[in-house]
């Protein structure tokens, strides 16, 4: 096939493709699915190797967000029956930390709902970070807190932070589609501020909300623009009592093809498969694998995922092994370019727009909106009524927030 030689070509020297070579990825048909993967899977594999990442989520405060962010669970008037709670005590979030890190997790993600940190919120996350850098000094710490304000960044740099997330979620175009509380602009700054404190881009999307291939592709380039270091690649997980409950418009192999085209444009990014994986892919996440070099371990933010120890069977019958601590998760000429923003930032210098890292909005499921997706030629564009699988979506009932043990 013309497209993915093409496209498995560019990727193996590191190129990104056309816009319409991306949307051709996203066009292409179930027949062609096995293709695609193996295409992409050549790709992952020039620049990871068979190495999966782990991270691992602790939810520092749940709920009552003031932000009306459609497809969250911790919504403005979110009716969702999920845990509620303020923040964890740094002893408390170290405890949960511990058990991702026993799993395999090379990253914990600390993350909290809410528009953005007030200066106190950040005393806390710096206290919580210490905490767990005293157990163990060579995990990753990935902080998501919403919009940064001025010298926020720097400050939670200093503390030992080692990635911002903030996710751009979806296109420029159709964002107030989703949230009328803040803008797409307000993301990309926090983007910029978390890069020009030296902290390295955890920056991705949410597919499933009825979105176009066209706004795939466009927050896709939007995020390679923004120099992303991670790619997480969220799937909308339709919590009752939220305003897309409804909103199932996505498949197994619909997912695939959406990772694979992250593949392409981010051929040597890391690619996380995100919220979602459980519900969407379901038996097809080994597959998932041979396209994206990381993934959550356990439970998410609000949702539970399959068991920790699942997770790693599945990465090691699929042939793939998990990523030790010592080992640099991004290719050299990738990380020499990390480390060269980090010393420009000590050295005063300033990240710009068009290399600027972070992300936005959270590491759970994030973006997308209401309108009805284009779907390829011959293909069924959502789900149908019977087969909407509200089974799959569970609360999280335990770890961070509860008396009861992690999932790890």
């Amino acid at each position: 096939m013309d497209l993915l030689d093409t496209l498995t070509a560019k990727g193996l020297r590191g190129e990104v493709p056309t816009r319409e070579e991306a949307l051709a990825v996203l066009a292409t048909t179930d027949d062609e699915l096995l293709d695609v993967v193996a295409a992409a899977g050549k790709v992952r594999r020039r620049w990871f190797g068979r190495r999966v990442k782990l991270n691992y989520l602790v939810n520092l405060k749940s709920g009552l967000c003031p932000e009306d962010c459609s497809y969250c669970s911790q919504r403005l008037g979110s009716k969702a029956e999920i845990l509620k709670y303020t923040w964890l005590k740094p002893d408390q979030a170290a405890d949960a930390a511990r058990a991702g890190v026993a799993g395999g997790a090379k990253r914990v993600c600390l993350v909290a709902s809410g528009r953005g940190p007030t200066d106190r919120d950040i005393d806390r996350v710096t206290d919580t970070m210490a905490a767990i850098k005293d157990a163990d000094p060579e995990v990753e710490i990935c902080v998501c807190l919403g919009l940064l304000s001025d010298n926020q960044a720097e400050r939670l740099k200093a503390a030992g932070a080692d990635a911002y997330n903030h996710n751009l979620n979806t296109s420029e175009s159709t964002y107030g589609t989703i949230t009328k509380t803040h803008t797409y602009a307000d993301r990309v700054d926090t983007v910029q501020k978390a890069h020009g404190a030296g902290l390295s881009a955890c920056s991705g999307l949410i597919a499933g909300m009825g979105e176009s291939d066209e706004d795939l592709v466009d927050v896709v380039f939007a995020l390679r623009e923004l120099g992303s270091d991670s790619v997480p690649v969220n799937f909308l997980i339709p919590f009752e009592g939220t305003p897309l409950a409804k909103e199932w418009n996505l498949t197994p192999q619909r997912c695939l093809r959406i990772l694979a085209m992250v593949r392409f444009v981010n051929p040597d990014t890391e690619v996380r498969i995100a919220g979602g994986r459980e519900v969407h892919l379901r038996s097809m996440q080994p597959l998932g694998l041979h396209i994206a070099n990381s993934i959550f371990l356990g439970d998410y933010l609000t949702s539970e995922g399959q068991a920790g120890q699942t997770d790693l069977d599945m990465i090691k019958d699929a042939g793939f092994e998990v990523e030790g601590a010592g080992e640099a998760t991004l290719p050299r000429h990738r990380a020499d370019v990390a480390e060269a923003a980090q010393a420009g930032h000590a050295s005063g210098g300033c990240g710009s727009a068009a290399s600027a890292c972070g992300s936005g909005g959270g590491c759970g499921p994030c973006g997308g909106h209401a309108h009805a997706p284009s779907a390829p030629a011959g293909e069924a564009s959502e789900a149908s009524d019977d087969e909407l699988r509200g089974d799959l979506v569970k609360v999280r009932r335990r770890g961070a927030g509860t008396e009861l043990a992690p999932n790890a």
